[in-house]
C-alpha cells in the first residue's frame, strides 16, 4: 500500500476516459489498496484511479468516516437537484458552486467480482457523480454555469497577474543585487605595490681607474 501523488489539471491523464477492468490482477489489487490509503485523509471525499495516474475504471471514497471502493462503476440513476460548492483534489484550492443531482446510484463490482451498489443523497450523491465524471475524462469545472465560469476566469486572471508581479519583483531584486555587486567590485582598489628603491650605479674605485690607465 502507498499514498500516491495526486495528478492535477492540466495533466492529460485527467482528460483520458478510463478503461474497463477486465481481470482482477495483482496490479488491480495494489491499485485498490493505493486508492483506499490515499483517500484516507481528512477533507478527501473521493479519488478516481486516473487522479493517481492509472487509466482504469475504479474509485475510492471517504464519506462520514466510511471508506470504500468500486470497480467498473456505472452511474445508473440520478434524480433531484442540489446546487452547492464543489472542489477537487486535482484542482487544488478552488471551490465553485456546481449543479448536481441530489440522488445518485452507481453499480459496479468488488475485487471478488461481486456486484456492488452505491447510492445516496447530498454529499454522497455528489461524490458518486463527481468520480464517475473523472473516469469519463471530465473534471467538475466542465459543469460550471456562466456565473461560476466568470468567477473562475476572474480568479485565474488575478492569479496570472499576481504571478507576473512576483516574477517582476524577483527580476528587480536580482538586478538590484547584480548592480550592488558590480558597484562593490569597482570600489575595491587593487593592492598597490611598494615602489622599488632605485639605487645609484656603483662607481668604480680610484685604484681601479689608475690600473686601467696604466694598462
Amino acid at each position: 500500500m502507498a499514498i500516491r501523488e495526486i495528478r492535477v489539471v492540466p495533466d492529460p491523464v485527467l482528460r483520458t476516459p478510463c478503461d474497463e477492468i477486465k481481470e482482477i490482477t495483482p496490479a488491480v489489487r495494489r491499485l485498490v489498496d493505493d486508492l483506499l490509503q490515499t483517500v484516507d485523509d481528512p477533507g478527501r471525499a473521493g479519488l478516481s484511479a486516473n487522479q493517481i495516474g492509472v487509466s482504469l475504471r475504479a474509485f475510492s471514497y471517504n464519506i462520514d468516516g466510511k471508506i470504500g471502493y468500486v470497480l467498473n462503476p456505472v452511474l445508473e440513476e440520478a434524480s433531484g437537484e442540489q446546487y452547492g460548492d464543489e472542489g477537487c483534489l486535482s484542482v487544488p484550492g478552488l471551490w465553485y458552486k456546481t449543479r448536481r443531482a441530489d440522488y445518485a446510484r452507481v453499480r459496479g463490482i468488488d475485487l471478488d467480482g461481486k456486484e456492488i451498489v452505491l447510492e445516496g443523497h447530498g454529499l454522497f450523491g455528489r461524490m458518486l457523480q463527481h468520480e464517475c465524471d473523472h473516469l469519463d475524462g471530465h473534471v467538475y469545472l466542465d459543469r460550471l454555469e456562466k456565473e461560476e465560469r466568470r468567477k473562475r476566469e476572474a480568479e485565474e486572471e488575478e492569479k496570472r497577474l499576481r504571478e507576473m508581479e512576483e516574477l517582476i519583483d524577483r527580476q528587480k531584486a536580482k538586478e538590484a543585487q547584480e548592480t550592488k555587486e558590480t558597484k562593490e567590485t569597482k570600489e575595491i582598489k587593487p593592492t598597490e605595490k611598494p615602489e622599488e628603491e632605485i639605487l645609484p650605479a656603483e662607481q668604480p674605485k680610484t685604484e681601479d681607474l689608475k690600473k686601467e690607465e696604466e694598462d
